[in-house]
């Protein structure tokens, strides 16, 4: 169907009819689809919402959080251990309605005024919902009782202060009284600078507790997660009857840059890690994270062995 309009022209007295001039109509205008990666952020949000994913930073994969909450958060596709708080920790350790929480309102203090304490403790208190780095208290792993001490880095990167030092020197002896096992699984930065010579105390103290718990032939496993190192690893953690570590897990006095601007020595490949360790005689096994259970319940069989025909 011919839609042309016409209009009229007098030209020299002459009408003359000619088609009119209209311009040609518009192009729908499409809208542009973003390229691959540049959608913008609320699309990115609804692709990929926040909190399903994480990447796994040895094999790059992504893996869905429900998968990793599951899986004691432990890569399913490479094994490496991401961190775990020390509540998750417990659950997967001990029966169900048996832990027994101590010492859970003891709290550190300012004693020295150190600049920036206070504020640093409010804010781990508040994004962890615990009062110190440790949570100690008396469960069971399988068919044992055991005084059971969880160190969680996510509160001041595990350092030791006063109050860890304390709470677990608790621990051992509340072993040691009830004659049970004890368990101490660490994971820390070493002792806590802003309470200065009182952190490093606790490494005499909780020393001290074990060795009266040895004198009672009582066992003390240590286990060794990532990190491990400082004050921590140059005390109760090394003294296990049982020296246990996950994969992969860090440990050591002090960093791997610090001993090599000290001692200006090459330093070998891997000399801080829990299977470099366990090469070289300083832990005694390493237990992936979803074995520990069966695996405590196994050592603990056999620790208490003696114990159990004494008795």
């Amino acid at each position: 169907m011919d839609t042309t309009s016409f209009v009229k022209k007098t030209i020299g007295g002459v009408e003359q009819v000619e088609p009119a001039l209209t311009p040609p109509p518009a192009k729908p205008i499409l809208p542009v689809k973003p390229k691959l990666g540049e959608g913008t952020s609320k699309s990115r949000k609804r692709d990929i919402p926040k909190g399903l994913w994480r990447k796994c930073p040895s094999c790059v994969s992504m893996i869905f959080d429900k998968e990793l909450d599951e899986n004691l958060q432990v890569c399913p596709k490479c094994q490496h251990h991401f961190p775990i708080g020390s509540r998750e920790r417990i659950h997967s350790l001990v029966e169900t309605c048996t832990f027994e929480e101590m010492d859970a309102e003891m709290v550190s203090v300012d004693v020295l005024k150190f600049s920036g304490y206070k504020g640093k403790l409010d804010r781990d208190r508040k994004a962890t919902m615990l009062k110190d780095a440790v949570v100690t208290g008396v469960g069971k792993i399988g068919a044992h009782q055991v005084a059971l001490g969880v160190m969680d880095f996510a509160f001041m990167g595990g350092s030791m202060g006063a109050v860890v030092g304390e709470k677990l020197t608790r621990l051992i002896e509340r072993g040691t009284e009830g004659r049970w096992p004890v368990v101490i699984i660490s994971t820390s930065g070493g002792a806590r600078m802003q309470e200065g010579a009182f952190s490093l105390m606790q490494m005499a103290k909780t020393s001290a507790a074990l060795a009266r718990h040895a004198q009672q032939r009582q066992p003390y496993i240590s286990v060794l997660t990532n990190n491990s190192y400082g004050g921590v690893m140059a005390s109760f953690a090394a003294l296990g009857d049982l020296n246990l570590a996950e994969p992969s897990a860090m440990i050591g006095f002090a960093g791997p840059r610090v001993i090599k601007d000290t001692t200006h020595a090459d330093l070998p490949p891997g000399f801080q890690t829990a299977e470099f360790l366990l090469d070289h005689g300083l832990i005694d096994a390493i237990v992936p994270r979803k074995e520990m259970k069966e695996q405590l319940i196994r050592y603990l069989d056999f620790l208490t062995t003696g114990e159990k025909a004494a008795a």
